[in-house]
């Protein structure tokens, strides 16, 4: 495909974008509509839109080159996904979320959370600390856009970085969540055809699945595998690394359980559950995002493991040297686009920037309006207490302007390799914080103010020190640490220094949450009691119409009137 051909392309598919977003602006008439759709969301559109802000340039590009380093072991991260990420997702907190989120009248994450226990301040606080700490996964997500850009079409990073951020900002601006969910089920689409066919085309490219699996264990025993992994603990790129070594710690405890447990208290995904009518439209889109989940998420690790194959045979060298034949350094974050452009056709190339945009655009998109959000409806609107329907759109499309700024410096100023291990800081903080309290709401009526609020600061205040102080990659950044004790992390060289801070934060989130609760009393004993009748209520009529649903089925089958199917 010629650049004749992929301009008009583009352009048709920036119209299609552009139609999407003009459709949620024109079905935007107020804050309901901007924050939740107007709870009226079709599955399939929820389900992918859900799957597709879930899985971004970060985990394509920033995990897909962290697997050609570490290897097939952290398709662990994708069972994970798939397991906590939709099942336990939707099943069990989507379903309560939606409920309780309809009874409380609330319509972002932190004012579900403020709501249930009667407090301005826990919105506030977690609108805050959504606020300060997304631009750190957006620049991430963004980083890994413009990388793809600048690798397959010789985009400078900086042109890239801008292309993405007008873009997105015009339809997150213009049509709020719904222009946000509708791009993002065209762009999950895009997403899942194209993750297919790099599959599809790796494998057939490296002689099939047996032979490229088989390649790639004997290439662990070569000598392009990298003796530092070695003396971390690893165990070759097809195997798992030696239990409670430096590198199983840093592969389960940051990638794997922070990435896999932490999406269950992203606010950009659990205001998802609130968009759609009922707990039916939340089961059917269980098999759509399972699918989704697990193609986008299983692909680029696969691949991205795989690629040390194709550039040995080609080169005679394992895919992170092959970025530093060609950059002058390595830089696990060029390993997709560089196997891309080398190893696929050139038309795929082309279309792969397609799929990449889409992720891009998804993820970001969703991020904006939570960012946005958080700072209209959850601090401005909380603080001020006027109408959001009066002042928030406009705060809210203000507060989006203000996060793409933040976005765009921390872009320039990231170094490289950083796209995975800034998701999993982000996914660690949100986990450490909000997690156990989320939990408690949503499954303990005992809860309390008190308890709520200690189980988010104590866990973000442990997961800060522990960045600061504990796990080495971030502490040595910040040189806190090393200018007080003369060590990058208080562990010194023992392995718990790779020990991610959120091993440590959740227990502790978790315990203060269960004690304080213990030692206070419930607030809002009245309002609490009626949110869980619902939740059951809405469990009965559930049931009941699957009896229903049940019984056409028998009748339709066994009665002599009813047809056999």
């Amino acid at each position: 495909m010629s650049f004749e051909i992929l301009i008009p392309v583009v352009i048709i598919y920036l119209g299609i974008i552009g139609f999407l977003g003009i459709k949620g602006y024109k079905g935007t008439k107020n804050s309901s509509d901007y924050l939740l759709g107007g709870r009226n969301i079709n599955p399939f559109v929820m389900a992918l839109s859900y799957g597709a802000t879930f899985i971004s340039t970060s985990a394509i590009v920033g995990f897909g080159g962290i697997a050609s380093q570490f290897g097939l072991s952290l398709l662990w991260l994708p069972a994970l996904n798939i397991l906590f990420g939709i099942f336990i997702a939707f099943i069990f907190y989507g379903k309560r979320t939606r409920a309780m989120g309809l009874h409380l009248e609330s319509h972002t994450f932190p004012e579900f959370l403020g709501k249930r226990v009667n407090s301005k301040f826990v919105q506030v606080f977690t609108g805050v600390i959504i606020f300060l700490s997304m631009p750190l996964y957006t620049a991430a997500v963004l980083i890994g856009g413009a990388k793809i850009l600048e690798g397959l079409l010789n985009v400078p990073f900086e042109y890239s970085v801008a292309f993405f951020s007008i873009l997105v900002a015009i339809y997150v601006i213009m049509g709020g969540i719904k222009g946000v969910m509708y791009t993002d089920a065209l762009q999950g689409v895009l997403m899942f055809l194209g993750m297919l066919f790099l599959l599809v085309a790796t494998y057939v490219k490296l002689g099939g699945i047996s032979s490229s699996h088989q390649q790639l264990a004997e290439l662990s025993q070569s000598e392009i595998f990298p003796q530092g992994l070695k003396a971390l603990g690893s165990n070759g790129w097809t195997a798992s690394p030696e239990l409670g070594s430096p590198l199983w710690w840093i592969i389960f405890s940051s990638l794997v359980f922070g990435v896999g447990i932490g999406v269950l208290a992203q606010p950009q995904l659990c205001v998802r559950y609130m968009t759609v009518r009922s707990n039916k439209e939340l089961n059917r889109a269980v098999i759509i995002g399972g699918i989704f989940i697990l193609i986008t998420v299983a692909t680029p690790y696969i691949v991205g493991a795989l690629s040390n194959v194709y550039f040995y045979n080609e080169q005679g060298l394992s895919a992170v040297q092959a970025t530093a034949a060609i950059n002058g350094k390595a830089n696990v974050d060029e390993v997709i686009p560089l196997f891309i452009s080398t190893a696929m056709p050139k038309w795929f190339g082309y279309a792969f920037m397609l799929v990449i945009i889409s992720a891009a655009m998804s993820t970001l998109s969703s991020q904006f309006h939570a960012i946005g959000t958080a700072i209209s409806r959850d601090v401005y609107s909380a603080i001020s207490k006027r109408s959001h329907d009066k002042y928030g759109v406009l705060i809210s499309r203000i507060g989006v302007i203000i996060s793409i700024l933040i976005t765009v410096i921390l872009s320039f100023n990231m170094g490289s390799g950083i796209i995975a291990r800034a998701t999993a800081i982000f996914f660690g903080i949100m986990a450490s914080g909000f997690l156990a309290p989320y939990t408690a709401a949503l499954f303990w009526k005992r809860l309390t103010r008190v308890g709520m609020i200690a189980g988010m600061i104590s866990g973000i205040a442990v997961v800060c020190f522990g960045f600061l102080f504990l796990h080495s990659k971030e502490a040595a950044v910040f040189g806190i640490c090393r200018a007080i004790t003369g060590e990058n992390s208080l562990f010194g060289t023992s392995v718990g220094q790779f020990i991610d801070p959120l091993v440590f934060a959740l227990p502790v989130s978790t315990l203060s949450t269960i004690i304080f609760s213990l030692m206070t009393q419930v607030e809002n004993k009245n309002t609490v009691d009626e949110c869980f009748a619902l939740v059951k209520k809405q469990k009965r009529l559930i049931k009941k119409s699957n009896q229903k649903t049940l019984n056409k089925i028998k009748f339709k089958f066994f009665s002599k009137k009813g047809k056999k199917l």
